[in-house]
């Protein structure tokens, strides 16, 4: 049965908990929660997206392009597509956001394999999510819910990707995909 993204979905290492609102063409949007100390694990680029941070409780810490912002309770903060960013909670309470990805294209898509990937606990020593099978669905859904982490320079992570894809095909990760995606 394919991940549910309107269910929970939490990285026990990041305490980050992603429960989808809504998703159509325009956005994506979901209630994304921080526990105290908690953290995104990598710096990332949204390719063709802006993400946008409407914070309900707490205090958001984020670096967007090197510039430090802290947003509070009732504020919001939005990345324009194509900015380096990420994220954390320096608060002693959790972080409550409602979090939108504008436009929303096949995030749907990509929520449900990072939380596949979550929920089977293919995540490194600091809660991100296994590159080489995120990568492998990346291609495989044509996706354009494009997210590339920062420390990959962009022609080296479109070449990697076609290295995933290869090593996926090879793997048998098209089962992962469709235990995820239902597709």
């Amino acid at each position: 049965m394919a991940i549910n993204i309107y269910e929970p979905c939490t990285n026990p290492i990041s305490g980050e908990t992603f429960k989808a609102i809504s998703s159509d063409k325009n956005a994506y949007v979901m209630q994304w929660t921080l526990q105290p100390k908690g953290y995104v694990p990598f710096e990332h680029i949204h390719l063709h997206q802006e993400e946008v941070f409407h914070i309900k409780k707490g205090e958001l810490k984020i670096v967007i392009d090197g510039t430090e912002h802290i947003t509070k309770e009732g504020e919001t903060i939005a990345v324009p597509k194509g900015s380096a960013h990420i994220a954390s909670n320096n608060k002693e309470e959790v972080l409550d956001c409602i979090v939108e990805y504008k436009p929303g294209l096949d995030y749907d898509a990509f929520m449900q394999c990072l939380c596949g990937l979550t929920n089977d606990g293919l995540l490194d020593e600091k809660g991100s999510i296994n590159i080489p099978r995120m990568g492998y669905f990346l291609v495989k859904m044509k996706t354009k819910s494009m997210a590339r982490p920062t420390e990959i320079p962009a022609p080296l992570f479109n070449i990697a990707l076609r290295v995933f894809y290869l090593r996926g095909v090879f793997s048998g990760w098209s089962a992962l995909y469709k235990k995820y995606t239902g597709k």
